[in-house]
């Protein structure tokens, strides 16, 4: 985490173009961290699934980057939760974790067409790789607001199991009952001294697909696939998710960026 404050960093503490303010902050670990940006006007309604673009400026520079919602879109008061992990060395991330509560910024209008099908009845199952697990917290937690919960099962690859986000609240609506989510994490890393006493699946999230698939009994007819996170997991689990039986129709994806290229520090 930086030791550098904004202004060390060259961040404006102000400026008419910023129009939000970092409201809450809670640190998972030192590298990831929820953020509730709460704009100035009121919070402008999203679809679960779409992202927004939040930056500051440095100099006369504007420094930004788009984050998947993580809240539910019924839930505007608070602004909007998103999952941030902290790239060193990276253009903005260090920036923005930087930011004590109350900084301003600015974040730009919900955007993309990533969304959830209205009024499909199947088995949803949302795979992800990193924070790319973000828009289904999301789209669960809308759902769950309009009283309208889907079985979803997550399949959530992570390095370390320190990095398994929002895995409390999916075991905890399983545990209660309050949604029929099923959460299937799988560490990449297992011989890491940080993943010790780790018993769950190993491997990337791509190569766990149809044997988890496959050990829930899921039928290929009734389920619908969205894919979340690196270009590649997603090109190998969209792959893995057809051989188990699943049409094109039945599979969405948003890519965190372009292929072969990755984020500046990553």
């Amino acid at each position: 985490m930086s030791q550098q404050s904004p202004a060390e960093l060259g961040i404006l503490a102000d400026d008419p173009a910023y129009n939000a303010t970092l409201a809450a902050r809670i640190d998972d670990t030192d590298t990831l961290a929820r953020v509730w940006i709460k704009p100035d006007a009121a919070t402008t309604p999203f679809e679960p699934g779409q992202y927004v673009t939040i930056g500051v400026k440095v100099g006369e520079k504007w420094l930004q980057r788009p984050y998947s919602i993580a809240s539910s879109a019924r839930a505007l008061d608070g602004g909007y939760e998103l999952y941030l992990r902290l790239v060193r060395g990276g253009a903005f991330t260090p920036l923005a974790f930087a930011l004590p509560i109350g900084h301003r910024m600015r974040v730009l209008p919900p955007k993309g067409r990533f969304m959830m099908q209205e009024n499909d009845s199947r088995v949803h199952l949302f795979v992800s790789s990193g924070t790319g697990i973000a828009p289904f917290v999301s789209m669960a937690r809308t759902l769950l607001d309009d009283g309208a919960p889907r079985r979803a099962i997550y399949l959530n690859g992570v390095s370390y199991v320190s990095d398994l986000g929002y895995r409390d609240i999916i075991d905890g609506w399983s545990a209660s009952g309050a949604y029929p989510a099923t959460y299937v994490p799988t560490i990449s890393r297992p011989n890491d001294p940080a993943n010790a006493g780790w018993g769950g699946r190993t491997g990337r999230v791509e190569t766990i697909v149809r044997a988890a698939l496959g050990d829930l009994a899921v039928d290929p007819a009734n389920a619908v696939a969205y894919l979340c996170g690196n270009p590649e997991m997603i090109v190998a689990a969209e792959k893995e998710l057809s051989a188990y039986g699943l049409p094109d129709e039945a599979i969405h994806k948003e890519l965190y960026w372009p292929a072969g290229k990755q984020p500046t520090g990553a």
